[in-house]
């Protein structure tokens, strides 16, 4: 039974410059606190790139000149996002959902878990390391456990933006050039959904979290035009 009110969903087709995006969430989100905007779930895919969280370390950048760097303003470590990542941007208002910042991150990691598991994928939070993971120890080897999803959100008097990114087919040496959220362990990598064995698209990955977030933060996905569109040059 759906709970909360519907929520906008809006799918870019096209990758989306960054910074255009970080524009557009924080005036969404403040028409969200502000003017009562409807909450809004955006996918798409950024042009290869990393980003510093308010955690970041300066030695996590391992090469700086390779991508272009942005100060997310988020919560976390440095990330990397670049074409076949879904990017799951999260605006809601969470005071509406009691004001639990624990609880609205803890749906989060749910949520992805919920889509990876139509794909018969089993993950999921680790202590002490933010994200999804999947755990690829063979047998009688020694522990082996890689991401396939992070996390990174801020809150502006209790309305979210940033949100999630989910690896389905990115080119995995690129995340080379950080610190994945800091965790330098050779134990814990970095994986995707094809690397896995699973040839999923976009698309089907889309209807996944669609059909999970529904589920999981008990709001129907209405389908909306894309942010954007039109009025700035999109990356091809």
């Amino acid at each position: 039974m759906q709970k909360f009110p519907d929520t906008e969903w809006a799918v870019s087709d096209s990758q989306v410059p960054y910074e255009a995006a970080v524009q557009f969430m924080e005036a969404r989100a403040r028409a969200i606190r502000e003017d009562g905007a409807p909450d809004l779930v955006w996918f798409l895919e950024h042009p290869p790139l990393y980003t510093s969280g308010t955690s970041a370390k300066p030695e996590d950048l391992r090469d700086a000149n390779r991508f272009p760097v942005f100060d997310a303003g988020r919560g976390g470590q440095y990330t990397y996002h670049g074409p076949g990542q879904r990017v799951a941007y999260v605006m809601v208002d969470v005071a509406r959902r009691g004001r639990d910042v624990r609880a609205f991150v803890q749906n989060l990691e749910a949520w992805i878990i919920a889509a990876l598991g139509a794909f018969n994928v089993e993950s999921g939070p680790r202590d002490g390391r933010v994200g999804v993971w999947v755990d690829r120890t063979q047998a009688g080897g020694p522990l082996r456990e890689d991401k396939i999803a992070a996390i990174g959100v801020r809150l502006k008097k209790w309305v979210s933006f940033h949100g999630i990114s989910l690896n389905v087919e990115p080119e995995l040496e690129h995340f080379s050039g950080i610190t994945p959220c800091g965790i330098a362990d050779p134990r814990y990598g970095v994986t995707s959904l094809v690397d896995l064995g699973i040839p999923a698209t976009l698309a089907e990955v889309d209807m996944a979290l669609k059909d999970a977030f529904e589920t999981v933060f008990e709001s129907r996905l209405v389908r909306v035009a894309a942010p954007l569109e039109g009025s700035v040059q999109a990356v091809v």
